[in-house]
């Protein structure tokens, strides 16, 4: 998937957490959530569990840059959560993170997937605005998250298969 804004183009890609640029842009993240949230409130997916089969990670990429990322963890009881979203601080504005929310529920779609689900947290505005306007509805806690008042949860249904009925023109 391409993302274009401003003239500017970023190609987001399955890829490897195991990069150098992505652990960098992993550790800004971490170092974000961190000045947020205490440890128990922070859902954090290290390296090793971001490269498991049941994760399909996103990189955003600007100019060959790693410029955000952002994951699909598929549960075993048959929803996709939204994982690792982030953008870096000089590639906000721009639609990006839209963007790469847009490729997980496409490849959440594929996957014959029904429902989105996702956890973020109440200090960051940009995020609760993303995932409201792209249609996600708050809920309680799902999986193995328990109730925290630094967190919001979020759902969505998808429609599995629609991209592929949609290509061939059904």
């Amino acid at each position: 998937m391409i993302s274009r804004r401003s003239g500017s183009v970023a190609a987001i890609r399955l890829e490897s957490p195991r990069q150098d640029d992505v652990m960098r842009l992993l550790a800004a993240l971490d170092a974000y959530l961190e000045s947020l949230y205490p440890p128990e409130s922070n859902h954090i997916l290290d390296i090793d569990t971001l490269c498991a089969p049941d994760i399909r990670f996103f990189v955003a990429r600007r100019g060959g840059e790693a410029v955000g990322c952002g994951a699909l963890r598929i549960d075993p009881t048959g929803y996709g959560e939204v994982k690792r979203m982030f953008v870096h601080p000089d590639a906000r504005g721009q639609k990006l993170g839209r963007a790469i929310l847009m490729r997980i529920e496409e490849q959440a779609s594929r996957e014959g997937l029904e429902w989105m689900r996702l956890e973020t947290g109440i200090h960051q505005a940009a995020a609760l605005a993303l995932y409201r306007h792209a249609g996600y509805a708050e809920r309680g806690p799902f999986g193995e998250y328990a109730p925290d008042p630094l967190s919001h949860f979020f759902e969505k249904s998808i429609d599995p298969g629609a991209k592929r009925r949609a290509a061939r023109g059904r």
